[in-house]
Order: C-alpha cells, then structure tokens, then sequence
C-alpha cells in the first residue's frame, strides 16, 4: 500500500485517525445535548433536535471546530464539559508502535488537527502522544480549516514539506481532498474512526483499519 522510502514526512490527523472518534461523537451527541437540556429545561431528545441543524449549519467551518464559539452559543463552558469525559479519551490500537517505528524510521510525525486549541490540550493532557510527535500544528494557528486547499500552502509558513513525499493519514475526506487538490502525494484514509461506529465509506482514497497494515519495515 505504501512505499516507505518514497515518504519522508507524515501528516497526521487526531481525533478519527490517531484517537478513538468515540469521544467526539459521544460529546456532541450525548453529553452536550444532556448538559444543554439540562441548562434550558428540556428533554435530551428536544434538546439534541435543537442542536443537530445548529451543528450541520456550519460542519467543516473553523467555528464548527472551536471551542469557544460553542461555549458562547449555547451558554456553556465546553472545554470544561469535555474534560468531565476525559476518560472517553482513548489511542487506537497500533498508534503508539507506529509513531515509535516511524521514528526509528527517520520520518518526520506531525500532528496536524482542525481541533481547538483547549480540545488539544485535554487530549495531549490525556494520552502519551505528545513524545510521539516532532510537531504539533493546530488549524486554528492558521485560521483555516484543512477542508480549504489553502490550508496546505499556509502550512507551509510552519513545517517545510515536499509534497510528493508526504503522507496524509486522515478520517476526514473533504481534508483529504483538499489535500489532494494541492498536491500531496500519498494519501490515506480511516475505515473506523469511532471504534463503535459502522465501518465509513471512504470514496475513491485507499484507507486502512489500522495501523498494523502501514507499519514501516526497519
């Protein structure tokens, strides 16, 4: 699937790809929807039939990612509802040997999340995968979604890449075809960010299921 002496960097998405989606989706579907019924005297069900078209309104948006946006339109302190579920917070299976192998490998690991500063700081708080990483670039530092082509020749301003020599791993599709559309390379998606979830239709871009299948031979 992947010619490892062809790839000399590799981008790396979190929440999906390198964390269980789990968390996310149990956030947004379950506990926010609880503490905002609870909040505003509604049921769960009244409550999360009020936020869903507020959340689908502006998916993939830099506000859709930020923590502070929602904690101002619902009237809630989000980055401290998300720590009350920190535990939810969990690696996929491989993730650790792979970004240790990848190391001993020579390539170069950065993160790279549209996650809001304060998500990404709970989750390095909460997993071990800050010594696992040579850089860590948030999208809201560049003020631009991975969605936007953009993105990628802003990035550039942070982390010097070749772009036919890097690899993006990546649950997110319309990421990966921004991605794409500015020239990178190797491309991969993820057939289960949410570990409970059903297995993602992944389009026309190979996709694995887990680490294991991509580890570098050293």
């Amino acid at each position: 699937m992947l010619d490892w002496h062809q790839i000399n960097t590799v981008f790396l998405d979190m929440d999906g790809t390198l964390l269980d989606l789990h968390f996310d989706n149990h956030f947004w579907l379950k506990h926010v929807p609880l503490r905002y019924a609870e909040k505003n005297g509604l049921t769960t069900q009244q409550a999360l039939d009020e936020l869903i078209p507020r959340f689908q309104a502006i998916e993939g948006s830099m506000n859709w990612y930020c923590v502070d946006f929602w904690s101002r339109e619902l009237d809630l302190n989000i980055a401290l509802l998300k720590a009350e579920i920190k535990h939810l917070i969990q690696i996929h299976p491989y993730v650790i040997e792979f970004l240790e192998t990848l190391e001993k490998a020579g390539k170069r690991r950065v993160l790279v999340t549209n996650a809001h500063q304060k998500s990404l700081a709970l989750k390095m708080k909460s997993t071990p995968l800050a010594d696992l990483l040579d850089k860590v670039i948030c999208a809201h530092d560049l003020g631009l979604p991975k969605e936007e082509v953009q993105f990628w020749h802003k990035l550039h301003e942070l982390e010097s890449y070749e772009v036919q020599r890097t690899l993006l791993i990546d649950d997110n599709l319309t990421a990966l075809g921004s991605a794409q559309k500015y020239g990178i390379k190797h491309l991969l998606a993820i057939y289960k960010p949410d570990s409970q979830g059903a297995k993602k239709e992944v389009g026309a871009f190979q996709a694995i299921q887990s680490f294991k299948e991509i580890m570098p031979t050293l």
